[in-house]
């Protein structure tokens, strides 16, 4: 019984990385620079609390890449914080 319990908490937190988003503005990323911060949620994600800036992530730049997911660390996060019905996502602007 444990073995199996173990091997769902396995499936499950890589089942949680299929959660991802792209989005390409301008050419898309050209130096490869990485600004990343958490987003969090209230209410299994339907009330946003707080609010992550893109543009002020991306800085200047004209041409950049949003990269949202759930990653180990949120996996963790929400995991340990689903009770209260907290979850969080990292948004990630690749300069």
């Amino acid at each position: 019984m444990k073995k199996v319990l173990v091997l769902l908490l396995v499936i499950a937190m890589f089942a949680s990385s299929c959660a991802v988003h792209r989005h390409t503005i301008g050419k898309g990323p050209q130096s490869g620079v990485t600004q990343s911060s958490r987003q969090w949620y209230a209410l299994w994600g339907l009330v946003r609390i707080g609010s992550v800036d893109t543009l002020k992530l991306a800085g200047d730049k004209t041409d950049y890449e949003i990269y949202t997911r759930v990653n180990g660390i949120d996996w963790l996060i929400n995991f340990f914080l689903g009770w209260t019905t907290i979850q969080t996502r990292t948004v990630s602007v690749i300069k």
